[in-house]
């Protein structure tokens, strides 16, 4: 449904976003995510038709995007960061304006108000000044605006920026409660809800994605590869001739003493399933005490975003464009 490609965006000698590349499968909610000028804003902006890229290629649900700008609008509901609403409007006289806008059959109108509506949990401001309403209902509107017209695409760029911890946790449910449904591509700095929600993430730093995978994948990718962690009542030798020669099990990388009988190890796999099965076996016929096995994993989202974005941090900046054209003009 999205499909990005070598996308660039250059101002001047300065590169915002370079060579980045990913999809987003129908019905798939991915989460786009790194961190302040990092170029997701920009990124979101570009697949949303606001700014002209500098290069590559954009599909929007099979469009060429740059090609085909307006077909391509068509199936996105965008909801940028600073959502811009009109503060003098009420809030359905001003959805009813955008679903006019976006081609909402009139027949259809009333009814996708009051969806939307209902869907940003909003409804209760429906009748109100926009003007007049909170920064997180603001918000909220926003998104509304963005589900109002029932795209096949939504496209939401820090969508909880304001909420309460209610609020947060609606939206949260929403989205999830999208999949399969729409494709959604969601920028945010909540990286817990973005573990709950999001079936991948993509990670995108200093203009280029520096990983993407689904969080489980990431956090093991992280951890150093094929790494099976095992607690059992055992002494130091008693593990080593319990895995001793098993297939496919290496070496044990650390061994730690708990007390009370018990170690914890580190042992390197070439298969993390059938590893874990045959470790099991093992120690199912040698009679030692097994009490824990599992892959070994980055605690969280979090820890492998911040591993990522810190050591990229540390790699050069990307080379500067010689190009000197400004590329500052927005896409028609």
């Amino acid at each position: 449904m999205i499909e990005v490609e070598h996308l660039t965006k250059r101002y001047g000698p300065r590169t915002a976003v370079q060579d980045v590349s990913f999809r987003v499968g129908k019905g798939e909610i991915v989460g786009f995510l790194g961190p302040n000028g990092a170029g997701k804003s920009t990124t979101l902006r570009m697949l949303t038709g606001f700014l002209a890229p500098s290069g590559g290629a954009i599909r929007i649900d099979g469009i060429d995007a740059l090609a085909k700008p307006i077909e391509a609008k068509k199936r996105i509901g965008y909801m940028p960061e600073a959502c811009p609403i009109y503060p003098e409007m009420r809030v359905r006289e001003y959805l009813r304006y955008r679903a006019e806008l976006k081609g909402v059959a009139s027949r259809a109108i009333k009814e996708r108000i009051e969806i939307a509506l209902d869907q940003a949990s909003v409804k209760e401001a429906g009748d109100r000044i926009i003007g007049q309403l909170s920064k997180g209902t603001r918000q909220r509107v926003g998104l509304a605006d963005a589900l109002v017209a029932d795209p096949p695409i939504l496209v939401l760029d820090e969508p909880t920026a304001g909420l309460d911890p209610n609020q947060i946790r609606q939206v949260r449910d929403l989205v999830r409660g999208l999949a399969g449904k729409k494709t959604v591509l969601v920028s945010t700095h909540i990286l817990p809800e973005v573990e709950s929600t999001c079936d991948r993430v993509v990670i995108i730093h200093r203009g280029r994605v520096v990983r993407e995978g689904a969080p489980d994948q990431l956090r093991q990718a992280i951890a150093g590869g094929n790494v099976l962690v095992i607690e059992a009542r055992a002494t130091h030798d008693q593990l080593r001739g319990a895995l001793e020669g098993v297939e496919g099990v290496g070496a044990i990388e650390s061994v730690e003493a708990l007390g009370d009988g018990r170690v914890r190890a580190r042992v390197a796999v070439e298969e993390l399933g059938e590893g874990a099965e045959r470790v099991f076996a093992a120690f199912a016929r040698t009679g030692l005490v097994l009490r824990e096995l599992r892959p070994e994993t980055v605690g969280s989202l979090e820890e492998v975003f911040g591993r990522l974005t810190t050591e990229e941090a540390a790699q050069p900046e990307p080379p500067a464009s010689t190009d000197e054209s400004s590329d500052e003009e927005a896409a028609s």
